[in-house]
């Protein structure tokens, strides 16, 4: 079989999915081309927005028309803001007028606010209507525009929001009931500047499917739905856990991310961390006679740096993740604090045992530490308590301090947390080690 007539041999999406990772972007297109349209329309609808941009500009433009129009509006306008910025005014010139008024529309929204994530296809209603007239009225909405429908919400003459009519409601009414008898006008809406992370806050506590979009004066925009939600939680998540990793938020999926770009994200991090494990170096040399005099002492420096770092990182992480989840706000810092300091007292005593029951089982059965064993003991147990208490006051109040400056608290990522608590952990470590050893 010669490469014309391999050309012609039917995909599967099933099989193309499974390669595309691996695959230059010849290929994808090779294999894209390959696919039967059912299963190409399915599989171009199940890119994320980034494949479906590079896939369009791929494309010759006679089909380019074709696979952006299967887009609903706010698929689109998350395609279109994927590309760069001289090819945008020809992607939207490929949309039918309507389509392309709410793709305008929703591309002066910023990217992660709750009007560049909305829909602005869904169900509405007049409250003068009747119950027969509303089903009639939905039944052609959802052929003609609504792009997913979970409820019916209600407008005013002048659009702004005024109920929300649930389907079983609407259904189970006799036919001659008023619309604004069944509506429920106690409706949870966002603004359309709200941040995506807050929407998804509100959708999970309201435990609802969609969340009507509004503006300053109360005219209805759009809805998010359930599924704009979950893409939001995992890029939110996956560019927490990236920050938390001491990295910059990756632009593209980890394999799609050039040897260049990949550096740039990283290097900024590491040499600042690097310059500030250059610290400690400074702050042993500080306590260079000290070590000197009792070389034993920096025997245990490892363990004391990486217990305070430790848990650093440990409250670090846990304090960001229940920022992210809004079980914590700046509010709550002196609780957080209270709860720390306990727990890094608790934590540090646990670790400080450990520590003093190996100096003296060392002792016992070698005789390292000779006559100064119990002082030693006492020094590593009382700096381990004194450094994990540390780590874990400042890897909590850390990302609430990042916060309230107006940063991303997942830059407080558990590296950079380490390396300051590193530092400290040199000072406390000698400084009691000068009071109790030498």
């Amino acid at each position: 079989m010669d490469a014309d007539e391999l050309v012609d041999v039917p995909l599967t999406a099933e099989e193309l999915r499974d390669a595309w990772p691996a695959l230059s972007w010849e290929e994808r297109i090779e294999g894209f081309h390959r696919l039967v349209r059912a299963e190409a329309d399915d599989f171009f609808l199940e890119l994320p927005p980034a494949d479906e941009a590079a896939l369009l500009l791929a494309l010759p433009p006679p089909e380019r028309r074709l696979w952006i129009r299967l887009l609903a509006p706010d698929d689109a306008a998350d395609v279109i803001q994927e590309t760069p910025e001289e090819e945008r005014p020809r992607l939207i010139e490929l949309l039918d007028p309507v389509a392309r008024r709410e793709v305008t529309a929703l591309l002066a929204y910023a990217e992660d606010a709750a009007g560049g994530l909305m829909s602005p296809r869904f169900a509405r209603l007049r409250p003068e209507m009747t119950a027969d007239e509303a089903i009639r009225y939905l039944r052609r909405q959802a052929r003609e525009q609504a792009e997913t429908i979970y409820y019916a919400y209600v407008l005013d003459p002048e659009q702004k929001l005024s109920g929300v009519v649930s389907f079983r409601d609407l259904l189970t009414a006799p036919p001659d009931r008023r619309i604004s008898e069944l509506m429920k006008r106690d409706v949870v809406s966002v603004p359309d500047t709200l941040d995506q992370e807050a929407v998804a806050r509100i959708m999970a506590r309201e435990d609802i499917n969609a969340i009507p979009v509004v503006d300053g004066q109360g005219r209805m925009q759009g809805i998010v739905t359930v599924d704009d939600v979950v893409d939001v939680v995992q890029q939110e998540a996956t560019e927490d856990i990236q920050k938390i990793g001491g990295t910059e938020a990756l632009d593209a999926p980890y394999l799609d991310t050039g040897l260049f770009a990949m550096v740039k994200k990283r290097a900024g991090w590491l040499a600042l961390l690097f310059v500030g494990e250059m610290m400690t170096a400074s702050a042993m040399g500080r306590f260079e006679e000290h070590i000197a005099s009792a070389v034993v002492l920096a025997l245990f420096v490892p363990l004391i740096i990486s217990s305070g770092g430790n848990s650093g990182s440990q409250a670090s992480t846990l304090v960001i993740r229940a920022m992210a989840l809004g079980e914590v706000g700046i509010a709550d810092a002196w609780r957080v604090a209270r709860r720390e300091i306990l727990s890094g007292l608790v934590l540090g005593g646990i670790l400080a045992v450990l520590g003093v029951v190996r100096i003296f089982l060392w002792q016992g059965l070698f005789g390292t530490y000779g006559h100064q064993a119990a002082r030693l003991a006492l020094t590593v147990g009382s700096s381990v308590i004194a450094v994990v208490t540390f780590g874990t006051i400042a890897g909590s109040m850390m990302p609430l301090l990042i916060r309230r400056l107006g940063f991303d608290p997942a830059s407080a990522s558990a590296p950079f947390i380490a390396t300051m608590v590193d530092v400290s952990g040199v000072v406390i470590y000698f400084s009691m080690a000068r009071l109790v050893l030498l």
